[in-house]
């Protein structure tokens, strides 16, 4: 499995060449939820010059890394209004949602989109502050977990539903939810 980080670590992160040049920085990050996947990033010039009309496809990224993404060179940008076709931006869409239970239980609200950073993009998991019903024993309020998001992925309107079996168990960090993934994959190998 490659690294997992979290699409809100994304924003302000630069976007490089691999030749060194410093083309834009991540403003915000673009998914499409029918399918689970990242599918690029809007971008905001550097400094103070505000948002750019290019954005960045995955396809463009060449690596993604603690401290910039690479690209290629500057071809790889994309009419964001192309880029945003059907799909929307995380901070519009999953930030802040209710989380639920496809059997109808609270589980809580999204705090973050935990993303694999390899090659694909794919959404693998949430940062959720847990509703105290759902936080394990002992409850503490606002516990902050990491869920996994199971085989399929439902958003309506402000709201993830979320099957019942990915919620069975939770991670308190990134290194305990790679865990969890690790062993589904392996009881479905």
């Amino acid at each position: 499995m490659n690294e997992l980080m979290g699409a809100r670590s994304l924003t302000t992160r630069p976007v490089v060449t691999l030749g060194g040049d410093a083309v834009a920085h991540v403003k915000d990050t673009v998914f499409d939820a029918a399918v689970g996947r990242i599918t690029g990033f809007t971008l905001s010039g550097r400094g103070l010059s505000g948002p750019m009309k290019e954005g960045l496809p995955w396809s463009a990224v060449h690596a993604l890394g603690h401290d910039a993404v690479m690209v290629r060179d500057r071809r790889g940008l994309a009419s964001t209004a192309l880029l945003m076709v059907h799909r929307e931006t995380l901070r519009g869409r999953l930030l802040g949602a209710n989380v639920l239970t496809d059997a109808g239980t609270e589980v809580g609200t999204v705090l973050d989109v935990v993303v694999e950073g390899g090659t694909g993009g794919w959404v693998v998991g949430f940062r959720v502050a847990a509703s105290r019903r759902f936080a394990p024993a002992p409850a503490r309020h606002h516990r902050k977990v990491y869920v996994a998001r199971g085989p399929v992925l439902t958003v309506a309107g402000r709201t993830l539903v979320l099957p019942v079996d990915a919620v069975r168990d939770v991670a308190d960090d990134l290194t305990g939810l790679a865990g969890l993934l690790g062993d589904r994959r392996d009881a479905l190998s």
